[in-house]
């Protein structure tokens, strides 16, 4: 089994770009700056889309267009249009229970309250059953808070925190599309951020 999409959440529009809800968009167009190519807008998939390739292998790129909540719709359109098994993809998103610049990634699990991750479910007809990079946030402290947290900017050091763990992913990428998934997981998840 090998990752042959990655998907990144995020809300489209400019006044969302650098909000910390869109560090899975963000992680998306990091890669695609990394491979010299450009996200293209693509009716058929709700989203912007590219395709890269790594080792041989096509890796395609999908940030939807949808807002948060309706993620889904771009995820499952494209999984059928390329004929993509639920766990061939990862789900790039923000992650408020692990601290700014922390990056680890999982198989399957619930939503945890993310907006995206409950409607890519969804769509999916239920399977969870897809690999999750849960890129960190931090927390603002109290629940109250979440929204406007998530909703606002990154700040400079947060934005140099998760370009590093960006970096760290990407050096994983290749292990991810060979089908060493175990290896690529033990790789980020031990990641430590400065």
């Amino acid at each position: 089994m090998s990752i042959k999409l990655i998907v990144g959440l995020g809300n489209p529009g400019s006044e969302y770009a650098s909000t910390r809800h869109n560090a899975g968009a963000l992680f998306v167009e990091y890669l695609c700056r990394q491979f010299g190519t450009t996200l293209r807008p693509d009716k058929k998939f709700h989203g912007l889309y590219a395709k890269i390739s790594i080792s041989g292998q096509d890796l395609h790129l999908l940030n939807p267009t949808t807002f948060m909540n309706r993620s889904g719709m771009a995820v499952q359109a494209l999984c059928n249009y390329l004929k993509i098994n639920a766990d061939e993809v990862l789900v790039a998103h923000d992650e408020l229970d692990i601290p700014c610049g922390a990056v680890k990634v999982k198989l399957g699990g619930g939503h945890g309250g993310h907006n995206g991750l409950r409607d890519i479910i969804k769509a999916l007809g239920g399977n969870k059953d897809f690999y999750r990079l849960r890129l960190g946030i931090d927390h603002p402290g109290s629940k109250e808070k979440v929204v406007g947290f998530v909703l606002g900017q990154l700040g400079k050091s947060e934005t140099q925190k998760l370009e590093a763990s960006f970096d760290e992913v990407d050096r994983a990428l290749s292990m991810l599309v060979e089908g060493e998934i175990a290896k690529a997981t033990q790789r980020i998840n031990s990641y430590k951020p400065e």
